[in-house]
């Protein structure tokens, strides 16, 4: 009622409170935000204003006429007082104030739906004065990138590695959404209003902060803004010293949480606030290890690992920083830093290391299931991981976006995979990535239109990511539009030296009839093959498409025994299907253990 419906006028129930009141309460009740009062200050200057006004005019309260008799006593009850502009005894001249009180005395019942209506005001006051984006209404919010006012770039993993972590202790909340590092880190370094990042992020909230250090000093300012009206809902300035850190982020962000939410539970409250170090130095050396591990290149997923080590070498016991560590070493082999066998393993050890330490790390279970699928391909085990880390962080976009493309897609499971595929989307709308792992997707499920759909939104996005051309060109293949695929796959080979772009290029050359395109291409990549890593699973997809099933099988074979991870997709892939009627397919999908 209080949202939705107009209370009654106060001259409905007693019609002689003065109008100017009447005028104050209206505005404290007013349904639109930007109508009422902007501060409880203004309330209280205009009351004051009004008692001054009524106690400089003569009211008079007519007393009511009592009967000894019951009935009349009963009725004269019931009777509402009225106020004569005309002054009689000194012995019945009253003020407003007091002729409230002599109201409330003789009618109980107006003096309670008066109350009830003064509160319903005060109420209504209180909830705007907290914002028009109340604690209890804040369901989803993004965490922008941390401004490092120095400028300094030594200190970009302070900024940037206080964001994450503030990122991953609000992501513990149920039910907040809590936008991923991609899609806020897109803004990094841009002016843009929270309007704008509202809108394109699809949040309530939104949280600002900057970060200056003056020696040992660390300033953090921190604002949680309305995403429509732009209004500050709270507001806090933090001074410490950078011994402090630890203290800090876990104390910024019990803070946060109380403003999101009315209360926290005692659960909630320590799974928000957790530190997983008491060594501030170790602390340090673990968000230079993130800010590394988020530039996703070899050489960055190498100094990450480093930075790990340091920060366990620090604090032994330090769970977070083994998850870390195992993040880093399962993405060795998609970026070429390292061969799978020695990278997995070492990844699947730090990951079990992190768990023995803290079993709550949805990092740690991710890493881990990563590792189960990539290389052992014990899916069974590897999907009780991901969906444990699902159910720790529900907001952990990365769970849902490798649970969707490596378990679900390579089983064959994908409507289930779409609905993770696009929940990873709807917590990291801007990020390139985890779109076109549901482009992919949605390719592997031969929804080839979805799939293009999806690959042009994100070519809009970054026109100049070759991945997205890359797939694109693959989609086309699948869908037999080979003109289409071959100028796809043209602009991702101007973008970038992939080796496999060549595979899709010569496959959609050998498809449309022109062979000996194909196999130029196809003599390229033997070629590159002596002076660097060439996908041998692309070498399959080559001859596939060139109708050399002795060739394709071959290299396949070579891709099994590599555990290369594209293997993992052999059962799902478009490009494979000239072979299927081949006997050595099913013998091949079933040593892959699909």
């Amino acid at each position: 009622m209080v949202v939705y419906e107009q209370p009654p006028l106060i001259a409905d129930l007693n019609p002689s409170a003065p109008l100017e009141l009447q005028r104050i309460v209206r505005r404290c009740l007013a349904k639109d935000p930007d109508d009422r009062y902007q501060s409880i200050k203004d309330v209280a200057i205009e009351l004051k204003e009004l008692r001054r006004d009524l106690e400089g005019i003569d009211t008079t309260v007519t007393p009511p006429v009592r009967s000894t008799a019951g009935a009349e006593a009963t009725r004269s009850e019931n009777v509402v007082p009225t106020i004569s502009s005309s002054s009689s005894s000194p012995q019945t001249r009253a003020s407003s104030a007091e002729y409230v009180v002599s109201g409330i005395k003789q009618n109980k019942v107006t003096a309670a739906i008066i109350g009830l209506v003064v509160l319903g005001g005060i109420t209504m006051l209180a909830f705007y004065l907290r914002g028009r984006t109340s604690d209890a209404t804040i369901k989803s919010i993004a965490v922008m990138p941390f401004v490092n006012e120095g400028g300094k770039a030594e200190l970009e993993y302070l900024s940037d590695g206080m964001t994450d972590t503030l990122i991953s202790s609000l992501s513990q909340l149920p039910n907040l959404s809590v936008k991923a590092r991609s899609s806020v880190f897109r803004y990094k370094g841009k002016e843009t209003n929270p309007q704008t990042v509202g809108k394109e992020l699809n949040v309530q909230a939104i949280l600002n902060g900057r970060i200056a250090q003056r020696d040992d000093q660390l300033t953090l300012t921190l604002e949680l803004v309305d995403a429509q009206t732009e209004n500050i809902i709270w507001s806090e300035q933090y001074n410490r010293k950078q011994a402090d850190l630890v203290s800090l982020q876990s104390e910024i962000a019990r803070n946060v949480s109380t403003k999101l939410r009315n209360k926290l539970s005692g659960s909630e409250e320590q799974r928000v606030a957790k530190t997983y170090t008491t060594n501030p130095e170790a602390y340090q050396l673990y968000l230079k290890g993130l800010f590394h591990w988020n530039k996703r290149t070899a050489e960055a997923l190498k100094t990450s690992v480093d930075y790990f080590n340091q920060a366990i070498e620090k604090d032994p016991n330090y769970a977070q920083a083994y998850a870390g560590m195992a993040l880093a070493y399962v993405l060795f082999p998609i970026y070429s830093a390292g061969n799978p066998a020695e990278s997995i393993a070492r990844g699947k050890a730090a990951a079990r290391k992190a768990l023995e330490l803290d079993d709550t790390l949805a990092e740690a279970h991710t890493a881990l299931a990563h590792a189960l699928f990539s290389y052992d391909r014990n899916i069974p085990e590897s999907d009780r991981q991901f969906q444990r880390a699902i159910e720790l962080n529900p907001n952990y976009a990365t769970a849902h976006q490798w649970y969707a493309g490596y378990n679900l897609v390579s089983t064959q499971r994908f409507d289930q995979a779409i609905a993770e595929g696009r929940r990873a989307v709807e917590l990291d709308p801007l990020s390139l990535i985890a779109n076109l792992e549901l482009a992919a997707i949605y390719g592997y499920a031969r929804q080839y239109d979805q799939s293009i759909g999806q690959l042009r939104k994100i070519i809009e996005m970054d026109q100049n990511w070759y991945v997205a051309h890359m797939i694109l060109c693959q989609t086309y293949d699948y869908k037999g539009q080979f003109a289409e695929a071959i100028a796809e796959c043209e602009r991702a080979r101007g973008l970038n030296d992939d080796p496999a772009v060549l595979s899709l290029l010569a496959y959609a050359y050998a498809r449309s009839g022109k062979r000996e395109e194909a196999m130029k291409i196809v003599g390229q990549m033997h070629e590159l093959a002596r002076q660097r890593y060439v996908p041998v699973y692309g070498f399959g997809v080559a001859y596939a498409g060139l109708g050399d099933n002795d060739q394709a099988f071959q290299w396949l074979e070579r891709s099994l025994q590599d555990r290369a991870w594209e293997i993992n997709y052999l059962n799902v892939d478009s490009n494979m299907d000239s072979l299927r009627s081949d006997p050595r397919f099913d013998d091949l999908v079933r040593r892959v253990g699909l």
